[in-house]
């Protein structure tokens, strides 16, 4: 089996990643592209690291199970399906599905960390970083964890001071300068959206050929 294309998806939280991919997923079958994102694989709530308010934070490179992470990357490399339960972010009102994955000709690997994780990144064929203003990153993140994620007000903005915006500075934003493709997201990704799928389509053309 030849090697799949790799293509890893950062970007600070309320970026667009997430609408982003799901735009990509939907225009491709499930034989052709495969998403495996970083979200599945945070630790349970215990083992988190805690600040001096005894909040845990979870925007963190250790919070992520990183060896599993890769493993499974692997395995889609090699041609290997597997299965994870989703991760619910701690949301008690949602019941986790299992998530199956297939090896594809096309694998998105998605996450905060992405670029950071040593073991990751030489991984990645194609590197895309999606960018936005911190104040619509901000009303981005208050819109998804107030409504999916059921969190407090006040909960996710203490959060996005003290945790998100430290880390976003220190482990996603550095790595902006190693990217192939820095997709604007501040009003609008479908052009840059245009430009990945192109490719994508010439890609799997390529191998059909």
């Amino acid at each position: 089996m030849k090697k799949p294309l790799l293509i890893g998806i950062t970007g600070g939280s309320g970026s667009g990643k997430t609408s982003f991919i799901q735009a990509l997923r939907t225009a491709f079958s499930l034989e052709a592209l495969c998403v495996i994102s970083q979200d599945d694989y945070y630790r349970p709530r215990e083992e988190q690291a805690v600040d001096e308010r005894g909040v845990e934070n979870f925007d963190r490179p250790q919070a992520i199970d990183k060896k599993a992470f890769v493993a499974d990357i692997q395995k889609l490399i090699r041609g290997e399906g597997f299965k994870r339960p989703e991760y619910t972010f701690n949301n008690l009102t949602a019941t986790p599905a299992m998530l199956h994955f297939e090896p594809a000709p096309i694998i998105i690997v998605e996450g905060l960390f992405i670029f950071h994780y040593k073991k990751v990144r030489p991984l990645l064929d194609l590197k895309i970083f999606l960018h936005a203003k911190e104040n619509l990153k901000v009303i981005r993140r208050i819109k998804r964890d107030r409504i999916k994620r059921n969190y407090p007000l006040e909960d996710v903005l203490y959060r996005y001071e003290h945790h998100v915006l430290p880390a976003f500075e220190k482990y996603i934003q550095p790595y902006a300068e190693e990217a192939d493709l820095v997709v604007n997201n501040n009003r609008s990704f479908e052009w840059g959206l245009r430009v990945v799928r192109g490719y994508l389509r010439n890609h799997l053309q390529q191998l059909n050929s």
